[in-house]
């Protein structure tokens, strides 16, 4: 398998065209699950594609918000399951700020069973990672940071590939100066883009804290990234891809991809 993003969703909080937005980085020998959308769907999406879980080593929750965090606790369930009946080797490892690892025991202490439950911190791995850290995981030299969210603490990361590609996720707020040292120079940039700038005045993405396509595609470029990718959009149609790519390509010269879900692009 070639180094790729596997997209599980791409829709914002209440998507009904598409799922929340999470995504699988993918390498040959390891994937990294980034968020875990808002449910059960996310484990019949991978039972669609027969992934294999044991390909999933670490999982990275950006927030706690439900739709990036309550299918993560599935997630979580079956490859529990799954080391039970001896089908998964190794560990699971689950990056995630401090405040957020007690949440997720929180509630798997409280919502999953004894014998899964048992398996953390032995085989399921809660591991806080603090602004700036950098970690070894599946492959990758990940750096997490804080992106100053003015909702609820959430964190982004630059992963570096093995040949040297760099991969950043900027989570589902608006771009902050203060996370620049971490996104210059991506080639891979992955922006939320919550709705187009031309329709500001139907969804008001600023007022709760989201931004727009043209707002990515003027960050993508004052930040030289060579690809742009645009996701944790609202319930656009077909002609979304589209229009976020015009829109987005306006200011920015650079790659455009807008996925759709279940959707892999190759890096």
């Amino acid at each position: 398998m070639s180094t790729s993003i596997l997209f599980l969703g791409t829709g914002d909080a209440m998507p009904m065209l598409r799922y929340n937005t999470c995504w699988l980085l993918e390498q040959p020998e390891a994937s990294l699950l980034v968020d875990g959308g808002g449910g059960l769907e996310t484990m019949k999406r991978l039972h669609r594609l027969d992934y294999d879980l044991n390909r999933i080593r670490v999982l990275f929750l950006t927030h706690g918000h439900t739709d990036h965090l309550l299918g993560a606790i599935w997630v979580l369930r079956a490859i529990g399951q799954q080391m039970q009946r001896g089908g998964y080797e190794g560990t699971l490892r689950v990056l995630a700020h401090r405040e957020l690892c007690g949440l997720v025991d929180t509630i798997c202490r409280t919502a999953l069973s004894g014998p899964v439950y048992g398996l953390f911190g032995s085989r399921i791995l809660l591991c806080p990672v603090e602004d700036g850290e950098t970690a070894e995981v599946a492959g990758l030299t990940l750096t997490a940071f804080d992106i100053h969210s003015v909702k609820l603490k959430q964190f982004g990361f630059r992963a570096l590939l093995p040949d040297g590609t760099s991969v950043v996720t900027l989570g589902d707020e608006p771009f902050q100066e203060d996370c620049r040292p971490y996104a210059t120079g991506a080639d891979w940039l992955l922006s939320e883009a919550f709705c187009l700038y031309e329709d500001r005045e139907r969804y008001h993405p600023y007022r709760i804290s989201h931004a727009t396509a043209l707002d990515a595609g003027r960050n993508a470029a004052s930040l030289h990234a060579k690809n742009l990718v645009l996701y944790h959009t609202r319930d656009y149609g077909a002609d979304r891809r589209e229009r976020f790519t015009a829109e987005a390509g306006s200011v920015y010269h650079g790659n455009i991809w807008v996925p759709e879900d279940l959707e892999r692009i190759t890096l």
